[in-house]
């Protein structure tokens, strides 16, 4: 299998977002090992903090703190005072590993089974291929008109070695110019970029689940793995079935911990 970096992107999650992130980690190493390298992005949080809340992780885990300077400037002018809810820290560096095979996770999508897509595109040697996530509905904000409509799900995202991401991304936004105000617009910039200037493979909704309470979500773990949508959250200001949805999701996450934890082979604590 080639050589493989790995990365995060984290900042000032609910601190179930950083215990997410501790098993996101210890599941790719215990596919992986120290075949890869594994960084985590850290942004808006103090590193001494975001380590003791994420826990014992293994020792070769390097953290990097990044600024909004690290975000490349044509990517930062088309930004909004509130980076996309976020998630425009994903471009903070825009890639880790430019030379190498460079896999993103956001840090609530656990794995412990590597999916077939995955696998495919670390041994094909085919530098055009990338790999994606299938999600559950097209969520591609302002970007929809430039994507294709199968849905797809920026959580899980690799690159190729050598393939000039930040260009294909300068062009959609020269072709669709807006400002990324929302979590869907930066999957829609993404999606659109990948799927116009590589060849994407997909990590199915049936091996990595949407999983959260809420539907069309499903409620399950998938075949490989999870990806707890809407755990990061520090607050959801709205109700489900007369029911606060923060409420929804502590259960959805303690219910799924356990098990988590068992097919990973570490402590929950």
């Amino acid at each position: 299998m080639n050589k493989l970096g790995i990365r995060w992107t984290v900042g000032n999650v609910n601190r179930r977002g950083f215990e997410a992130l501790r098993l996101s980690v210890w599941g790719m190493w215990n596919l992986l090992g120290d075949s890869a390298r594994y960084v985590i992005c850290l942004n808006q949080v103090e590193a001494a903090v975001a380590k003791s809340w994420t826990g014992v992780l293994p020792e070769p885990v390097e953290w990097m703190s990044v600024e909004c300077g690290d975000i490349p400037a044509v990517i930062r002018s088309h930004l909004d005072g509130g980076m996309a809810e976020g998630v425009g820290w994903k471009f903070a560096p825009i890639r880790l590993f430019p030379e190498s095979y460079e896999l993103s996770l956001d840090n609530d999508c656990i794995l412990w089974k590597l999916p077939p897509a995955i696998r495919s595109w670390l041994e094909s040697g085919d530098s055009s291929l990338c790999v994606v996530a299938e999600d559950v509905r097209p969520c591609f904000g302002q970007f929809a008109p430039v994507c294709r409509p199968e849905p797809r799900n920026s959580g899980i995202r690799g690159l190729s070695p050598g393939f000039d991401y930040l260009n294909a991304l300068e062009k959609i936004l020269r072709k669709h110019p807006t400002t990324l105000r929302s979590e869907l617009d930066e999957q829609g910039l993404q999606t659109a970029a990948l799927q116009h200037f590589s060849n994407p493979l997909a990590v199915t909704s049936t091996e990595v689940t949407i999983c959260s309470p809420f539907w069309p979500h499903s409620p399950d773990l998938g075949e490989c793995g999870a990806h707890f949508v809407g755990l990061n959250a520090h607050h959801l200001g709205w109700s489900y079935y007369d029911r606060p949805a923060d409420e929804w999701m502590s259960e959805h996450w303690t219910k799924h911990r356990p098990a988590i934890c068992q097919r990973l082979g570490i402590s929950p604590s």
